[in-house]
């Protein structure tokens, strides 16, 4: 484990409102990863994306530097935009 997983770990334990937005943050990041590589396996800019999506180029960005949390809606409708399926699965 390094520094800052240990630091998250301590501050976890000691807030729950840490310990829900460290949550958050790790779900965003998983999501921001996800969507830029379908978008790079396209080998689409983000605004050829936005609109083989729907979404504005804004909304995309948001997305893949994880600043946005994600619907499953969005999620889907990305998804269904490149022929894909949306999984979801706790571990």
């Amino acid at each position: 484990m390094n520094h800052i997983d240990h630091f998250i770990q301590q501050q976890s334990a000691k807030s729950a409102e840490f310990a829900a937005q460290a949550n958050q943050t790790a779900i965003n990041l998983d999501v921001a990863v996800a969507v830029r590589k379908l978008r790079e396996e396209k080998q689409l800019t983000q605004r050829a994306f936005g609109k083989l999506v729907g979404k504005p180029q804004s909304t995309i960005a948001r997305i893949e530097e994880g600043r946005m949390n994600v619907s499953v809606k969005v999620l889907s409708e990305i998804a269904a935009a490149v022929n894909k399926k949306v999984t979801v699965q706790f571990t």
